[in-house]
């Protein structure tokens, strides 16, 4: 479900692809039997697109990736995390909206 400017996130790529990132990394944790969760796809991925060179935005599918959502507290689905500097900075949980997720992002930006 990740697009252009979505990565897939796994156990795997999790540690170099957000945690080490230089820039803000907006995660999305989903699965693909949650209607919550793709209807929050359009979002997301027009967040990546708008933000695309300043920070970096994927998804980790909780499913095939459990130690992720247990590592992370994911309790319900959708949820979002913005990470800086390999530190959650901010978490939103259930359907979220596009202004929220860009004045979260643009606050991670002039942290």
């Amino acid at each position: 479900m990740a697009s252009e400017n979505v990565s897939e996130l796994t156990t795997d790529n999790f540690q170099a692809q957000v945690l080490d990132s230089d820039k803000p990394v907006l995660v999305d944790f989903w699965a693909e039997w949650c209607m919550p969760c793709r209807m929050l796809a359009p979002t997301i991925d027009q967040v990546a697109e708008d933000f695309k060179d300043r920070v970096k935005v994927g998804k980790v599918d909780t499913d095939s990736n459990q130690a992720l959502g247990v590592q992370f507290e994911i309790s319900a689905i959708p949820t979002v995390i913005i990470f800086k500097g390999g530190q959650v900075f901010k978490k939103f949980v259930g359907l979220t909206n596009k202004a929220d997720l860009d004045a979260a992002l643009e606050s991670a930006l002039s942290a």
